[in-house]
């Protein structure tokens, strides 16, 4: 009989979602650390430099902070007040968690679309960003990382919203609640 690999549980596919984003964000982040000191060293010391180094690290940073926005939804690590759930009893704060789910999810599912209509005037005008590469294909990582971060907050508040619901076999997940024990 053979044992069952990690190819067998659900949750491969995500695994392997989360590590391709993971290295993307490295190649990128590495990117930046050797494109932007050696544009320096070249101004400084050769009274050079290239060309795109500046508008490609201006993207460059567009795209690190947009896919670590999506990494950051991946753990939902995002900054925010989370006074409530501390407060709060467990199926209150899993409900409000699903509220504010939900609230995440549409907002950044809106930026999604109109920058994807964005994106798509782009595609249509022609326009160049630098060096004769389309602009369009610096900005679509707006359109792509808002839609991840949409469905992620969306499938997060429905995995909240069903433990709300009596008889299913899902679990209130939500921040431990101080008059449980929680010394101080």
């Amino acid at each position: 009989m053979r044992k069952p690999s990690s190819e067998d549980q659900p949750g491969w596919i995500f695994r392997r979602i989360h590590k391709v984003e993971d290295v993307f964000l490295a190649l990128l982040l590495g990117a930046m650390i050797v494109l932007a000191p050696l544009q320096i060293f070249l101004r400084n010391f050769f009274d050079t430099g290239i060309g795109w180094a500046d508008p490609l690290l201006r993207v460059l940073l567009l795209w690190v902070g947009l896919m670590g926005a999506v990494a950051a939804s991946r753990s939902d690590s995002h900054i925010r007040i989370d006074v409530a759930s501390r407060l709060l009893p467990p199926k209150v704060a899993s409900a409000l968690g699903a509220l504010t789910g939900l609230f995440t999810a549409g907002v950044a599912g809106l930026v999604a679309w109109h920058s994807w209509r964005f994106v798509y005037g782009e595609w249509e005008f022609g326009g160049t960003a630098f060096s004769g590469v389309p602009a369009w294909m610096f900005e679509v990582v707006i359109p792509v990382a808002f839609g991840f971060i949409a469905i992620r907050y969306g499938f997060r508040a429905m995995v909240q919203i069903r433990a709300l619901v009596p008889g299913t076999d899902a679990e209130v997940n939500s921040a431990p609640n101080p008059k449980d024990g929680a010394s101080s």
